[in-house]
């Protein structure tokens, strides 16, 4: 027998005693050959005999193989799990204790593929007093963040609360670990807890949160927002006058309420009554603008959008303008079969559009080069870093814009004309219609936002007057 095969057959025995939690046939095989599970631990790359009876929970298997072999505990398999992940992740509770009786609690901090220790796998199962074991050997393991979920970092309480386990999220909200940063801890997006329960709604996990008195109700996640602001945004639901009435009795404000002056004699059941200004405020806000709170937010949310739509004309200008329309020639045709000159010569790789039309192609060139020009000033005014929130910023941007959009309109105009054969008048007249419309709607727009500028400069200016006067009035009172 070849000494491939009996390394075979021992791991098979030794998994079908493992398997049985045969605590007989492992001392039988140790007392035959001592070294039966070294040699297993060196060779064997998956679970080893501890792995599968941990996972089944034999205890006195568990415990066989840790008095014969101690340091197996903190052997892991091929996804990184070592025997405690998998008794934590079962439920097993005298196998974790048989585990950390061995006094080398290393493999509490141990993570898995998935970046999870054994606690966390525990508190996803909401094996609660294997929860209090863990914690008690070692504490710290709750603090370990984790990958887990879309590759974002989150810790163990943000775990019990996206897997709905909330007797483990009272554990470890109410002992001794419950510092106030560990409870107002925040995932990769600045969400806390209230954030993510609020988001789900999770109403049982909502009321527990707001009794924690070292609990932060208005903390801000990375868009700014409170948990209130995520319930407002957040998809109807009829449990949300539930969630409503309590983030009000447990101090929860939004947006709105922060930016608002105070009020002196409007208490806080007004400003969530379905009858107040707040509440109106609140619902045209999500239904009129969403998230877009303010004007500089909106343009700060669509910079990405117009980069990408000025991109997209440049892109479009700059192929037209090296391959315009009708192509051109393939070959070249400077005399005819007789030897004559030709009455319209013409070279390869010169435009059909110019020979043909050599008008229609000059105002066709002098327009697609305006939009490419305009479209890349859109896209050098986006990554200046110039104040683009400004008011003047803003309309320069939008006239650039307007030229751009504009000059593909006249664009498509110059070339369907030309690239038509026959175009009756009636053809004419419409797309000429079209165009007026379409241009008298852009100007429109255009002098709109202009007055409107004009407008607020004038109004600044006479401010400023004013307080120049008011200074020199006030400076020429106290000279007397």
């Amino acid at each position: 027998m070849s000494g491939g095969s009996l390394v075979e057959i021992e791991a098979t025995k030794l998994f079908e005693a493992a398997m049985e939690g045969s605590v007989s046939s492992l001392q039988k095989m140790l007392n035959e050959d001592p070294l039966i599970l070294d040699r297993f631990s060196i060779n064997c790359f998956s679970d080893t005999p501890l792995h599968v009876a941990a996972m089944l929970g034999h205890v006195d298997f568990v415990k066989e193989i840790i008095r014969a072999r101690p340091h197996l505990v903190n052997e892991s398999n091929s996804h990184r799990s070592s025997p405690l992940h998998l008794a934590s992740a079962g439920g097993h509770l005298d196998v974790v204790k048989a585990i950390l009786s061995v006094g080398d609690h290393r493999s509490c901090l141990a993570r898995d593929r998935n970046g999870l220790t054994p606690v966390h796998l525990a508190a996803l199962k909401g094996h609660i007093e294997v929860m209090k074991t863990l914690l008690r050997a070692k504490p710290e393991a709750a603090q370990v963040a984790t990958e887990y979920g879309g590759g974002q970092e989150e810790n163990i309480l943000h775990l019990c609360v996206k897997h709905y386990q909330l007797e483990p999220l009272k554990l470890l909200v109410t002992t001794a670990l419950a510092h106030p940063l560990f409870i107002n801890s925040k995932d990769s997006d600045g969400n806390t807890l209230l954030h993510l329960a609020v988001a789900d709604k999770q109403v049982e996990t909502i009321n527990f949160l707001l009794s924690v008195p070292a609990f932060e109700v208005n903390a801000l996640n990375l868009d700014g927002e409170t948990a209130v602001d995520v319930l407002i945004q957040s998809r109807r639901d009829v449990r949300d006058v539930e969630i409503e009435e309590s983030l009000k009795k447990g101090g929860g404000i939004g947006h709105l309420e922060r930016n608002a002056p105070p009020l002196r004699h409007m208490n806080y059941s007004t400003l969530y009554s379905s009858n107040s200004l707040s509440t109106k405020m609140r619902k045209k806000d999500n239904t009129w603008n969403g998230m877009l709170k303010q004007q500089s937010e909106w343009l700060e949310r669509k910079k990405d959008s117009l980069m990408i739509v000025a991109s997209l004309i440049a892109t479009m200008a700059f192929q037209v303008g090296v391959n315009p329309p009708g192509g051109v020639w393939q070959d070249d045709k400077l005399v005819d079969s007789e030897g004559n000159l030709e009455q319209y010569p013409h070279v390869a790789g010169f435009s059909v559009f110019a020979s043909n039309y050599p008008e229609g192609y000059s105002r066709f060139y002098m327009i697609n080069t305006i939009g490419f020009i305009a479209s890349l000033s859109i896209i050098l005014l986006l990554m200046s870093g110039l104040p683009i929130r400004r008011k003047f910023f803003m309309w320069i941007l939008m006239v650039i814009t307007w030229v751009a959009i504009t000059a593909i309109a006249l664009i498509y105009l110059v070339s369907i004309t030309v690239l038509t054969p026959v175009i009756s008048k009636t053809f004419i007249s419409v797309l000429g219609l079209v165009v007026l419309v379409w241009l008298g709607l852009m100007a429109l727009v255009l002098v709109g936002h202009t007055v409107r500028l004009i407008v607020k400069m004038v109004k600044k200016t006479r401010k400023m007057s004013r307080g120049r006067s008011a200074a020199a009035t006030s400076s020429t009172l106290l000279a007397e």
